[in-house]
This record gives structure tokens, C-alpha cells and sequence, in this order.
């Protein structure tokens, strides 16, 4: 899954939110809804905060325990963010392991790994894990497969994305549950 950091205005890499827009992932994908990410745009505008501060940091999640990004991550910072004076990239891993890269597209372009932490020290309203729920569930929609001509496996496979995910990534580490 994926979405968009919000910032404070004085430091914009400090992340002071996350905002989830409607996507569709599987394991391996994620497709944000373009309505969706223009509506969050037009809606971060009318609450007065400049695109610096929303618009920057592309924040996702990989399934493993991997966070460096893969080819289509590279393909899509490229692509979405190439144009921006500048972005970063946040992969956190579902382990709980951390990268971020800022990228410069201006100047003498450049781009550096930067580090990750907490920020006890400032305060964070935004704490409800209870909406966090909510709004994942209402935004983040699992991609069905829909290929013309399916392999056996997936004729016959019957992955309940809720219940399986947690079963099928501890049996590709060779856990028991």
C-alpha cells in the first residue's frame, strides 16, 4: 500500500501524517485511483498547506523484509516525481525495517539515502488507530486477478486476501503458525 506524507511547514521532512488515497495492491503491485490522488491534491490546497508539504514524500510499504526499492519503484519515482524540485522515496518493509532516499531534480541534481527516526518531541494529534483501520480499510482494495487465461493454480487457488496474507507470507519464510 501506499500514500502520501504531509509535512510541517517549517521542516518539510519532518512526516506529521499519512494519507492513504483509494488504491488497489496485491503482494506485489500497488495503482493509486487518479481522481482520488487529484481530489487529495485539490483537497491539501483548499486546507492551505503548499504542494511541497503533500506532494513530496511518496511513502509505501513492501510485503517482506526487504525496504530497498525494486526496479518499479525506481520506474515510478522517475516517473510521478521527476518533475518536482524535489521528493522522497519511504519504503518500510513490513518487518519494520526503513529506507529513504531524497532526490534533488534541479541544480546540480542528487540524491542521497537519508536516515529514518521517531520524533518523540513533537506532538502527534493524529493518533487513533482505530481510524487508521478505517481509513485503510476504506481506501486499500486488493487487486483480483483478472487475466483471461489463469494457470491452474490460480483456477483453483482460493486466497481470502484478510485471512491468508499473515498464513501465506509466514509459510514463503518456512514459519509454522
Amino acid at each position: 500500500m501506499g500514500g502520501f506524507g504531509i509535512s510541517s511547514e517549517v521542516d518539510l521532512l519532518l512526516v506529521q501524517d499519512l494519507q492513504l488515497v483509494e488504491q488497489t495492491c496485491s503482494l506485489a503491485h500497488v495503482a493509486f485511483d487518479d481522481e482520488a490522488v487529484a481530489n487529495f491534491f485539490d483537497d491539501q490546497v483548499d486546507a492551505g498547506l503548499r504542494p511541497e508539504q503533500f506532494g513530496r514524500i511518496w511513502i509505501h510499504t513492501h510485503p517482506g523484509d526487504c525496504p530497498l526499492p525494486s526496479l518499479t519503484d525506481e520506474k515510478t519515482f522517475a516517473r510521478v516525481f521527476g518533475r518536482s524540485d524535489w521528493a522522497v522515496m519511504f519504503i518500510l518493509a513490513r518487518t519494520g525495517q526503513k529506507y529513504a532516499r531524497l532526490k534533488f531534480n534541479v541544480g546540480p541534481t542528487a540524491e542521497y539515502e537519508i536516515p529514518v527516526k521517531q520524533d518523540y518531541a513533537h506532538t502527534f494529534a493524529g493518533c487513533d488507530p482505530e481510524s487508521w483501520e478505517d481509513e485503510y480499510l476504506s481506501h486499500v482494495h486488493p487487486q483480483h486477478n483478472r487475466r483471461l487465461l489463469q494457470s491452474a493454480f490460480d483456477q483453483t487457488a482460493d486466497f481470502d486476501w484478510e485471512e491468508d496474507w499473515l498464513f501465506a507470507e509466514n509459510e514463503l519464510k518456512g514459519e509454522q503458525i
